[in-house]
């Protein structure tokens, strides 16, 4: 229905209702027929769906393969531990996965809004999500639109529109019906209209609602984002293929083994145990629990930072970004106009040093709607809050009090100026602010250093020019003059002409003091800042430069230039282009594609719903917690509380500090496997019998692995991480270093546990198992040290992280309550061991880390002269 093409008697008239509003019955049967005004989430998953989907990955697949063969040959115990693992591994993943969500339902109940409606004739405030389709709306400064409506009566009623529009600037509404004489009228110029979760900056308006819920704007646009798919990360990606080949090969492995176990003559069930134990010894059983605390670790870090992160995996994400695309105002500004420069008396100032005895003082804050609250906020238009807030509330309340308002004349769209009517110096005087383009013909005389004077050709010029000079460098600029009078209670529109011009104010949103040197950040890590903002292109060139985004040599492009050019051209373009100014969400959403396109992982902000299919089309999505709406973070992946670009590159520093120290976790995991697979395939090939049983392999991996990993996740991130270039998007975890590394270490290890085997062999098969078992596991606890980073421990520093230290000492404990409590000797398969033989265990276990070590400080010294 397109209610701005109708009369506010038949829209009233259409919908049932009148400028008393509806009755509270009506209004009940209303919200029963069409439902609560609110967004409608997608379905999510219950508890036990989300715990049973972190059983589709193929490792745990194999696991309950492994379970399954240990039932069938009788070694309950085996399997009982298996499904123990597999059970803890999908409760970890069930609890952080709801913790996510908790945190976004926590930020939505802070932001609930209300309204205030007009119910059997009296104005009362209700839930917003109970307003119906024909309720009247009362609308007054600082309240925000919870529906879609027609206005019926205007008072100087302001509406930023931003959320939908991306226009920073706030919009006069009216009660005229407007023509479209056959052509379609964009959303921004429905003059008439006021839309859901826009905000109500200026004057009041009542309006009757048109459309709730999911028919709102909103609602229409939160649709298309519910069928968007969520992009997967670069870990996510990399683990899965990881976890494929490491599938394939575990398989391939276990039937040759099996295989060549047959042949020898061994039972066949005997062989499946056999290869139920490689298995168990192949797969990192606590992988998946790993990435997830340590993701979980780093949301909490990442909350203090004022960072929530909605989808775990964002954290990881985070980490390799290279493009930032951010919103301008409040991400990279303050979202808050302040005075500048004044141009007084021929001369332009800094404004810290203008003379508050100035008569300048007067039209600034006479001429003004802004007020203050009872708790000392300034409320009302941006402009006006920056001219109030500059000489704060006592002066304002003093001036204010000492010339009263007479008369006033409100600002419209089409004069562009503001009149009041006070008596100044016992002369009724007229006050205006406005743009200068609607001035210059009404100036008749000039005052200077106090003198009045009439105004020259030379003096319009200089005013002129003033208003460019300001205008250039992303200033909002306003020209005050007044009228005297010798006898006047009232003004009207005629009467705004021979003025005398006072001065002129400059404004701007200022760029946030830390945003220059987060930019700085985000340039040294090889990260491109790219602005995207609804402002004009001169004002976002403007703060993009004074941040450091726009150097010389970028481009700038606007929406009108963005349709002229076409996707090749751009991609060629991309690199340079430091500025995107007016745009749409479409624009948006191709910026974005085209830069992934280019194999590049794009962050996006934005607050808006019109940003928020382009948050959700970003590898990252960015959403403002404090002027974001409720679309904007369901789109998004992390939510900023303090709406800081600053915070963005803080998250990409602690996601490559935590995708590093997953890496390590993940080589630590790998290398002990490793170690544990030669053992077990060398044994085999030599005939000998198994040196593990799959309880002792599971206890390894479950209680001496799992911590030490864990504390590995906790290391401190290093302070060059933010030097480096971020890693391409089909760079794999297992990289050729890693690969290299893993394989020497596992091997090193190896070694040390067959010659315990060995040692322990001259004393029967359960001992050498029980040797090779206590070597193996010993040695990956000393390895934790290894895998803490690339530099030496001793450069590291032991103590540095506590909680490596605190794993170890609980690995050891583990470990000693097997070997030396013999009540539970027959489940590990233990048998006793004498201080000789602890003796060597301890030697062998811990050799590897020393030539590990010896080996890091030659190579870091060296590369350090």
């Amino acid at each position: 229905m397109r209610f701005f093409e109708m009369t506010s008697g038949a829209v009233l008239e259409n919908l049932r209702t009148s400028e008393k509003g509806l009755t509270q019955e009506k209004a009940r049967e209303r919200l029963l027929k069409n439902g609560p005004n609110e967004i409608k989430e997608e379905k999510k998953k219950n508890v036990l769906e989300v715990f049973f989907s972190q059983f589709e990955d193929l490792l745990v697949i194999i696991l309950l393969v492994c379970s399954a063969v240990s039932i069938l040959t009788g070694n309950g115990d085996s399997a009982a531990v298996i499904l123990l693992v597999i059970v803890m591994n999908s409760i970890i993943g069930t609890v952080e996965h709801f913790k996510a969500e908790k945190s976004l339902a926590a930020l939505k109940n802070m932001s609930a809004p209300h309204a205030k409606v007009i119910r059997d004739g009296n104005v009362c405030e209700i839930p917003a999500r109970e307003v119906v389709k024909g309720d009247i709306l009362i609308l007054e400064a600082g309240a925000v639109a919870s529906a879609d409506g027609r206005v019926i009566e205007a008072a100087g009623l302001l509406v930023n529109e931003s959320s939908l529009t991306g226009e920073s600037d706030s919009v006069l509404k009216s009660d005229k019906v407007l023509d479209s004489d056959g052509r379609e009228i964009v959303l921004g110029d429905r003059v008439n209209m006021v839309y859901s979760g826009s905000l109500v900056t200026g004057g009041r308006g009542v309006v009757v609602v048109t459309a709730t819920g999911m028919e709102t704007e909103i609602g229409n646009i939160a649709t298309m984002i519910n069928k968007a798919e969520s992009k997967k990360t670069p870990l996510q990606k990399s683990l899965e293929n990881f976890s494929k080949k490491l599938t394939i090969a575990i398989v391939i492995i276990c039937l040759a083994v099996m295989a060549l176990s047959i042949l020898r003559g061994e039972e066949i069930l005997d062989a499946m145990m056999f290869a139920v134990a490689l298995a168990v010894a192949a797969i990192p059983e606590a992988l998946s629990s790993i990435v997830t605390i340590s993701l979980a670790i780093g949301t909490q870090k990442m909350a203090k930072q004022n960072a929530i992160i909605r989808d775990l995996k964002a954290v990881e994400g985070l980490g390799c970004v290279s493009v930032i695309c951010s919103d301008k105002t409040g991400t990279l500004t303050q979202n808050k106009m302040k005075v500048r420069e004044i141009y007084r008396d021929g001369v332009s100032h800094p404004a810290e040093r203008f003379d508050s005895n100035d008569d300048l003082i007067l039209p600034m804050l006479l001429c003004n709607d802004a007020a203050f609250s009872a708790d000392g906020e300034s409320i009302g238009d941006p402009t006006e809050t920056a001219l109030i807030e500059f000489f704060g509330k006592e002066r304002c309340d003093k001036v204010r009090s000492a010339y009263p308002r007479l008369a006033e004349i409100p600002f419209d769209s089409d004069r562009k100026l503001m009149s009041t009517l006070h008596k100044i110096n016992g002369k009724p005087t007229m006050l205006t602010k406005g743009a200068i383009d609607n001035f210059l013909d009404r100036l008749t005389s000039i005052e200077v250093n106090g003198r009045v004077r009439d105004i020259t050709n030379e003096d319009k010029k200089e005013i002129v020019h003033m208003n460019v000079f300001y205008s250039e460098r992303g200033m909002r600029v306003l020209c005050f003059a007044k009228r005297e009078f010798r006898n006047k209670t009232d003004i009207n529109e005629n009467d705004e002409n021979k003025y005398t011009f006072i001065g002129l104010c400059a404004m701007t949103d200022p760029p946030r003091e830390e945003s220059k040197a987060a930019v700085t950040d985000c340039i040294s890590a090889g990260i491109k800042p790219v602005m995207i903002t609804g402002d004009h292109k001169m004002t976002a060139i403007a703060v993009a430069r004074e941040v450091g985004i726009f150097k010389d040599g970028d481009l700038a492009l606007d929406g009108a230039e963005l349709e002229m050019i076409s996707d090749s051209g751009l991609s060629e373009m991309l690199p340079k282009v430091s500025v995107y100014a007016r745009v749409s969400p479409a624009h948006k959403i191709r910026i974005v594609t085209l830069w992934q396109e280019l194999g590049h992982i794009v962050a996006m902000t934005g607050d808006g719903v019109n940003d928020a299919p382009a948050l959700k089309k970003a590898d990252v999505g960015v959403a403002m917690g404090i002027t974001g709406t409720e679309v904007s973070k369901d789109a998004a992946s992390m939510v900023l509380a303090d709406d800081n670009f600053a915070t963005i590159v803080k998250s990409v520093a602690s996601g490559r500090s935590i995708y590093t120290n997953i890496k390590n976790s993940i080589m630590f995991l790998l290398t002990g496997n490793l170690a544990g697979i030669i053992a077990v395939l060398y044994c085999v090939i030599m005939g000998l019998s198994a040196p593990f049983t799959a309880v002792q392999l599971l206890f390894i991996n479950l209680l001496t692995d799992s911590l030490p990993a864990i504390a590995i996740s906790m290391e401190k991130p290093d302070r060059n991480l933010l030097n480096e270039k971020p890693r391409g998007i089909n760079d794999s975890i297992l990289d050729k270093k890693m690969i290299i590394n893993t394989s020497f270490i596992g091997i090193l290890i190896s070694i040390s546990t067959i010659a315990a085997y060995y040692i322990g062999l001259e004393h029967g098969a359960e001992t050498a198992g029980t040797m090779a078992f206590s070597a193996l596991c010993l040695g990956r606890l000393f390895h934790c040290f290894n895998c803490r980073g690339s530099k030496p421990i001793n450069v590291l520093g032991f103590g540095s992280n506590p909680f490596s230290i605190v794993a170890f000492a609980a690995g050891v404990c583990f470990l000693s309550a097997v070997l030396f409590f013999t009540p539970i000797h027959d489940l590990f398969s233990i048998s006793l061991l004498g201080p000789s033989m602890i003796v060597e265990i301890i030697f062998f276990a811990v050799l590897p880390t020393v030539i590990i070590q010896i080996y890091k400080n030659i190579r870091y010294f060296l590369g350090n002269r």
